[in-house]
């Protein structure tokens, strides 16, 4: 086995585990290259099958693109879709130009909150990976939310040969991170490997491309030629700019994302 199978099989395993031990499951699908790798594995792991919803959370910001990749893979691979808005918030006026935490709290973070109390989910599958941002790299791979939907990254239970909590008070919840050991890099090899349907805003048009899709308002384009799935592979071993480079969050502060997750972001 290589790298990629390697990767491969533990999150199938992560997958697994948590459809085996977990009650009601939802999987946070942002359209994404990491969370459209995670539907790849989820269908792998299930022989083909989605056995739990997958969820989009909706700000309303989202580029158009964005919103007719989601409609067609999801038609096509007959995903059980969850588009869930905040519209309290829209309603009051939330917008980009509030403050970007401010926004992406009321927008993202509530949303998100909401959702797992209106369809009780006792767990989340979320596509985030440590070396993407600094606060994720606190993370476990099973991470315990409170009914608050808080999280303590200053008491992170160990993870020693796969023995994963699994065990929780009623009320809260779990996060399940399969990808949390995958790479940038590695993400992208495998999609070349698996041949994965991606959004092609993360290909080079007039020298800029997409490395990290958020909001259209929160997402910036860095400088690039790679217009193929090789030729991003070639770029990133080779670049020195931050994959999140482009997201106006983390201009904003430098611990947003750490304060956003927190209180139950993504």
């Amino acid at each position: 086995m290589d790298r990629i199978d390697e990767l491969e099989a533990e999150s199938i395993y992560i997958l697994r585990e948590a459809y085996k031990n977990l009650g009601k499951l939802g999987l946070l699908w942002s359209i994404g290259k990491d969370s459209t790798v995670l539907l790849w594995l989820t269908k792998k792991a299930f022989y083909g099958q989605t056995p739990f919803p997958f969820i989009h959370v909706d700000t309303s910001f989202e580029m158009p693109e964005v919103i007719q990749y989601r409609d067609s893979l999801a038609k096509e691979l007959n995903l059980d879709l969850i588009v869930y808005t905040n519209q309290q918030a829209l309603d009051d006026g939330m917008n980009p130009k509030l403050g970007r935490l401010a926004c992406c709290g009321a927008l993202k973070t509530v949303a998100l909150n909401q959702v797992v109390h209106k369809y009780a989910f006792d767990g989340l599958i979320v596509g985030v990976r440590q070396d993407e941002e600094g606060s994720r790299s606190k993370e476990r791979i099973f991470s315990e939310r409170t009914a608050q939907d808080k999280w303590d990254y200053t008491n992170q239970p160990p993870e020693l040969w796969d023995e994963f909590k699994t065990d929780f008070p009623k009320g809260n919840h779990i996060r399940v991170h399969p990808l949390l050991h995958w790479t940038e890099l590695d993400i992208w090899e495998y999609i070349q490997r698996e041949n994965v349907p991606i959004i092609d805003l993360y290909f080079a048009k007039n020298g800029q491309r997409y490395r990290s899709l958020g909001c259209a308002p929160c997402s910036g384009t860095v400088p690039s030629n790679a217009s193929t799935v090789q030729e991003i592979i070639d770029e990133l071993k080779e670049t020195t700019i931050s994959e999140r480079a482009g997201r106006a969050q983390d201009q904003e502060d430098a611990y947003a994302m750490q304060k956003l997750r927190q209180s139950g972001y993504m």
